[in-house]
């Protein structure tokens, strides 16, 4: 009787971690209907996101967006973003550092790698799970991490905090709309202008 009651102990704790979780991003409300496996968005005004916690096997979702009519399957457990706007979504895993640790002065060669860095993903290039970023399309869900628990931060949206958690670093990855990144690197590029005296 106790080795049965571990065993079924130890299917419940796996099952509990065998979750998907998709973070749906839309320009305005998105209607997630988990039952029917559909999601309907709309073209609105203002960056939105729901969460939504799925359980396991294969599951397929038809989509209704401004971007057309597609299909996406989350296939194993994890991580997912699925893109319902009419526009790209790029992101990469953000690599935690205490604020108070963080550099205050970042040097022109760094500056130099990291617009090379957002040029490259901006256009798709060097893009891979393995590199932990993204360029998802309108319509595409891409699996980001086996962890359900690691955190999405969207386009427009600031990173607040995040916490050590048992002692771990947290896992966080940012993104950012196609248009964000091509404002952000006219930004860095403007800093390695040299001032005019």
């Amino acid at each position: 009787m106790k080795k049965i009651m571990v065993l079924l102990g130890a299917v419940l704790v796996l099952s509990a971690c065998s979750d998907k979780k998709m973070v749906v991003m839309s320009k305005g409300p998105a209607e997630v209907n988990t039952d029917a496996k559909t999601i309907k968005a709309i073209d609105g005004s203002g960056h939105e996101e729901k969460e939504v916690t799925l359980g396991g096997g294969k599951i397929v979702f038809k989509l209704n967006t401004p971007a057309g009519e597609a299909t996406v399957e989350i296939l194993d457990n994890g991580l997912y973003v699925v893109n319902v706007k009419n526009d790209t979504i790029i992101g990469s895993y953000q690599k935690y550092s205490d604020p108070k640790l963080a550099p205050n002065m970042v040097t022109q060669d760094a500056l130099k790698k990291q617009i090379d860095s957002l040029q490259l993903l901006s256009e798709g290039k060097n893009v891979s799970p393995a590199n932990r970023n993204f360029y998802i399309l309108p319509n595409q869900a891409v699996k980001i991490s086996d962890n359900t628990k690691a955190m999405i931060v969207g386009p427009y949206h600031r990173i607040r905090s995040a916490e050590k958690v048992d002692g771990k670093d947290p896992e966080v990855y940012r993104f950012y709309s196609i248009k964000e990144i091509r404002e952000n690197i006219a930004k860095m590029v403007a800093l390695t202008v040299p001032e005019k005296r």
